[in-house]
């Protein structure tokens, strides 16, 4: 069990407490900043493809910044501790940046170079603060600690939303102070209760770098180019073939958010409004269902659960397509979002749990965004052209076969696990 700098024990539920506080606090700005920012881009730029590539630019940030920053506290050693220096530093920052996007615009190149600052600085510690649960939560326990962060998360779409409907047209500069004023709390409240000194995955770092003391290795830091070729050399293609799947998940995933508009225009013969409604009551289904699935994989594991939450993924769409009314889509999406949660809440934890030692869970913590990014990028355009070779009465069955390699690709993890002697927690 851990313990806070004062020597009090600290509770598996306090850290999962701290760190789901501060990636709700960083969702929120994330997700106010997808919904308002583009009307404001919108004040300068007619072209919508344009807009989309500036909107883009975080994501695309994500891929480079997020494993090398990961890596980089991996190897950072103070009496703070490894993670947090990183958030107290960045988060007052990326507060401050976001505050000022309604101030910068006035001017497109001072809005672009804003948007820039603060997609650079909210990217390199967004896989810090997510690596703090492996530092402190023990493998076994893990999925039920990150369904609770996924939760938060989840509900930030929510907040983002009652910002705009009550807030945004009467005070615009202040709907972005609320998510910078909560990012600035929820760090104080991180540094002044966490200490990731303490940590156990900490203490493990550090006596491996006692092992290596006067070896040739003593003064060599873990690069994430190190960390790739292991995965990429290593015989047991466990783990390239969970970012594989990752990848092929957050494709079918984000094609089934980013598409439904047009689909429920085009298919359904929805105004855009009702349409864009489609996706809101799975956001529920999918928080009732994050916690029960992270129990149900921690009893049956975590690979199991997840290629049935992924089956019932694909058999959600699949009766979204088969009942092709508003209320079909409706109740397949949440049948889809439900079962989406399994993999979502455990596909992380299980690639830390192949981690090979707790000095590197921050540079896995960014390999996996970058597979869970790469497929949102992807998926939309691959199911697009899907479409347009087919028609859009059949993008839910497009997204569903893609979700389905995902399937076989978990599969096969699982078997070179089961043929593994590793005994690690999966």
């Amino acid at each position: 069990m851990s313990t806070t700098m004062s020597g009090q024990p600290t509770r598996a539920g306090h850290i999962t407490f701290f760190v789901s506080l501060a990636v709700f606090a960083q969702e929120s700005t994330w997700n106010l900043y997808d919904s308002q920012v583009p009307p404001l881009l919108r004040e300068h730029i007619a072209s919508a493809a344009l807009i989309g590539l500036l909107m883009g630019m975080d994501n695309l940030l994500g891929i480079f910044i997020q494993p090398w920053m990961g890596n980089r506290s991996d190897n950072t050693r103070t009496s703070w501790g490894r993670r947090v220096p990183y958030l107290v530093v960045g988060m007052p920052l990326a507060a401050l940046l976001f505050l000022a996007i309604p101030h910068a615009a006035a001017a497109l190149p001072l809005l672009v170079l804003v948007m820039f600052a603060y997609a650079l600085v909210a990217n390199s510690f967004k896989p810090i603060a997510e690596s703090l649960l492996p530092d402190f939560i023990p493998p076994q326990r893990r999925s039920r600690a990150n369904a609770a962060v996924k939760i938060a998360s989840s509900l930030t779409v929510m907040v983002a939303a009652l910002i705009s409907i009550f807030l945004i047209d009467d005070f615009p500069r202040l709907s972005f102070a609320i998510p910078a004023v909560l990012m600035v709390a929820s760090v104080v409240l991180l540094a002044a209760k966490l200490r990731d000194s303490r940590s156990p995955a900490y203490q493990t770092a550090l006596d491996e770098d006692r092992e290596r003391q006067g070896t040739a290795s003593a003064n060599v830091r873990v690069r994430v180019r190190d960390v790739v070729l292991d995965i990429v050399r290593d015989p047991n293609r466990s783990r390239l073939l969970l970012i594989v799947a990752i990848l092929l998940f957050g494709g079918a995933w984000a094609a089934s958010r980013a598409l439904i508009t047009p689909y429920g225009m085009e298919v359904l013969n929805l105004s855009r409004g009702e349409a864009g409604g489609l996706t809101l009551p799975s956001g529920v289904a999918f928080i009732v269902a994050a916690y029960p699935v992270a129990l149900l994989a921690e009893r049956f594991g975590r690979l199991r659960v997840m290629m049935a939450g992924m089956v019932v993924f694909a058999a959600g769409l699949v009766l979204g397509t088969v009942v092709q009314t508003p209320t079909g889509a409706v109740v397949g999406l949440c049948v889809a979002a439900a079962g989406a949660s399994s993999f979502l809440v455990n596909a992380v934890v299980v690639l830390w749990n192949l981690s090979p030692s707790d000095g590197v869970v921050g540079t896995y913590t960014g390999l996996y965004t970058v597979g869970w990014v790469g497929g949102g990028f992807l998926g939309p355009a691959v199911v697009g052209g899907m479409v347009d070779l087919t028609s859009w009465s059949l993008l839910m069955i497009h997204v569903a076969i893609i979700a389905v390699i995902a399937v076989l690709t978990v599969a096969r993890v699982s078997a070179l696990q089961r043929r593994s002697s590793s005994g690690r927690v999966l």
